[in-house]
């Protein structure tokens, strides 16, 4: 663990908008400089990719980049991101990404040449790793591809880099299904942490060839795999809340190791990222709609520097195509804080906590994320001697919190999820906080045929 106190110590003091650590990226946007930003994030409609057939795909993403940027001037948009999420062929034959990255660019850069509009691209390649049973996380030939549309990308106009890495994830899947936390917080801490620190040395050091800016990671794989599984009541939502605390500590090794941020919108713990090392984040909540349901539609809002939508196809609606759509919603929402913004930190924190108070009642997802609570859990996971007893900390904290909040009355009670409170305090309080313990704890609950250890330098 790097980080050993709190950037952000007062829960006053973390808001949307503005963050310790600012990032100006090329065409002169300050992340959490002041002011929040759209992010639009977008992806093909229903549509073959033909690997010998560039052209189609290209002009998709080409008249996406062009309508928006056409209808942010006609909205006065100050500014935003283009998240390009890449599609499994478009890593796997990385020319394909590169030439879409060059394509959009170029629409960016004539966009700022004539009108002044500042727009960036977050290229965010594939994790390919993930398939390929059981993962060779390090020694695959399947990273090569990743990495070199990485390089060839931030030299297209990827300004931005960005991956939901997935290291962990052949043991975090059956653990949320079977709601093992031990297995769960091993994923993270142990094998996450492991692949973290040796993926993202390697995006940094593209990042810093290339003279762009490593943005970060997201725990969309394990988080918000948590957060669908307990929406379709597979799993219990308190189950889903410490599973997101248990991911903060894998993704802040990417901030160990390089990233500046903002980090990655759809994985939700870039609250606790904020307050611990003081990077500006992306979050998504209402608008993420069309790519998934969450409780957290307004207080994903209460510390954001960029807002997402996560990712929309590419479709015809009433109004327009719909990346154009969504750009309008996120501008109306970023207008909004904005304002706020300007009115200085009184009108910032009465918005805030509308955010806030809408969302944090009724599901304990949203609850941690108040940032009050962001704050007193990132205490106890920057207060870890290591990364098992970082998540373990924060789990517990994050526990704790929750259990007060239902017997005051500030959180909704569900009989049924209550009686998981216990059951998990016991079970997080029961992880040793020695690695090698841990590993010979765990090591005997799981199906080791689907994970090798050796791949995470064990």
């Amino acid at each position: 663990m790097e980080f050993k106190e709190l950037t952000i110590k007062n829960p006053d003091d973390l808001f949307f908008g503005t963050a310790p650590n600012p990032v100006k990226t090329p065409r002169g946007l300050i992340i959490g400089g002041g002011m929040v930003y759209p992010e639009l994030n977008f992806t093909l409609p229903m549509m073959s990719i033909d690997k010998n057939d560039h052209s189609k795909v290209i002009k998709q993403y080409r008249e996406i980049v062009t309508g928006a940027l056409e209808h942010a001037l006609h909205l006065h948009t100050d500014g935003f991101v283009l998240e390009f999420e890449t599609l499994i062929e478009m890593t796997q034959v990385p020319e394909m990404g590169i030439e879409i990255v060059k394509a959009m660019n170029e629409v960016c850069e004539q966009n700022f040449i004539k009108h002044g509009l500042k727009s960036e691209i977050r290229l965010t390649p594939n994790d390919l790793r993930e398939f390929e049973r059981p993962p060779k996380q390090r020694t695959t030939k399947l990273m090569d591809p990743m990495l070199e549309l990485f390089e060839r990308g931030a030299n297209a106009g990827g300004n931005l880099l960005s991956i939901e890495s997935t290291g962990g994830k052949e043991i975090s899947d059956d653990a949320l299904m079977m709601c093992d936390i031990k297995q769960f917080i091993f994923s993270q801490a142990v094998l996450g942490a492991r692949d973290m620190e040796m993926l993202w040395g390697k995006i940094v050091a593209i990042a810093n060839k290339t003279g762009t800016i490593p943005g970060g990671d997201t725990a969309c794989g394990f988080g918000n795999t948590a957060m669908v599984l307990a929406e379709k009541k597979y799993i219990p939502k308190v189950f889903a809340a410490v599973a997101r605390i248990a991911t903060v500590v894998r993704t802040l090794v990417a901030v160990e190791q390089g990233a500046k941020g903002p980090d990655k919108d759809c994985g939700y713990e870039g609250p606790f990222l904020k307050a611990i090392s003081g990077i500006p984040i992306s979050m998504e909540g209402k608008t993420a709609a069309c790519a998934h349901f969450s409780p957290l539609g307004n207080i994903a809002a209460a510390c954001a520097d960029l807002w997402s939508n996560e990712s929309v196809q590419n479709i015809k609606l009433l109004a327009g195509m719909a990346p154009t759509v969504y750009l309008e919603q996120l501008q109306y929402d970023t207008r909004l804080m904005n304002e706020a913004v300007k009115g200085g930190k009184q009108e910032i924190l009465q918005l805030q906590k509308l955010f806030v108070n809408s969302d944090m009642y009724f599901d304990p997802q949203a609850f941690i994320l108040a940032p009050k609570n962001v704050i007193e859990i990132s205490k106890e996971i920057v207060a870890g001697k290591n990364y098992i007893d970082a998540a373990r900390r924060g789990c517990l904290k994050g526990l704790s919190l929750i259990e007060n909040a239902i017997k005051e009355g500030a959180l909704l009670q569900d009989e049924k999820e209550t009686t998981w409170i216990e059951l998990l305090k016991a079970d997080i309080e029961s992880i040793p906080v020695v690695e090698s313990d841990f590993i010979e704890l765990v090591l005997p609950t799981i199906d080791q045929n689907k994970v090798l250890l050796s791949e995470y330098g064990l």
